[in-house]
């Protein structure tokens, strides 16, 4: 409010201040939630993807070198402390736990590599000859409009 006094009479106005900036915080204050899980939006993809395998030991045969899991959320349990000279020693702790949701995986497919001067290189993919509608509707963005014909040769041409 401002007021002005014109031939002995008080008229009240309105100061009316356009800024072009935005207002500021008056006093100084932590900020809320970390920055670590910026940006804040919905995930690209719901299930994962494999990103570091172990190192390949060549002596041992074909074998399976990561499994599929994604995190549900976290729990606690209630565990008894095995640890000698510790002062928890044989006692019972509460301890926090993640939960690892591991949907069964089955194997479509076989990709074999070779090695090049630059690392290892993808050289051959095979299919399974028979693979499920299940499987068949991820290769697919609209399934009820699609043909499903994926991978409908690819079988075939390796038997």
């Amino acid at each position: 409010w401002y007021q002005r006094r014109v031939r002995g009479e008080f008229l009240s106005f309105f100061l009316i201040r356009l800024t072009l900036n935005m207002s500021h915080r008056k006093f100084s204050a932590p900020r809320h939630g970390s920055l670590g899980f910026l940006p804040r939006k919905r995930c690209a993809r719901h299930r994962g993807k494999v990103k570091t395998f172990p190192k390949d030991d060549k002596s041992k045969p074909c074998h399976l070198t990561a499994f599929m899991g994604h995190k549900a959320g976290m729990t606690h349990i209630l565990r008894e402390v095995d640890r000698a000279g510790s002062r928890s020693h044989k006692k019972e702790v509460v301890e926090a736990v993640t939960i690892i949701e591991t949907p069964p995986m089955i194997a479509v497919g076989v990709v074999g590599y070779i090695e090049t001067p630059r690392g290892l290189r993808s050289f051959k993919t095979v299919f399974a000859q028979h693979i499920s509608d299940e499987c068949k509707r991820r290769f697919y963005k609209n399934w009820y409009r699609c043909k499903k014909k994926a991978h409908m040769r690819t079988g075939q041409k390796w038997a």
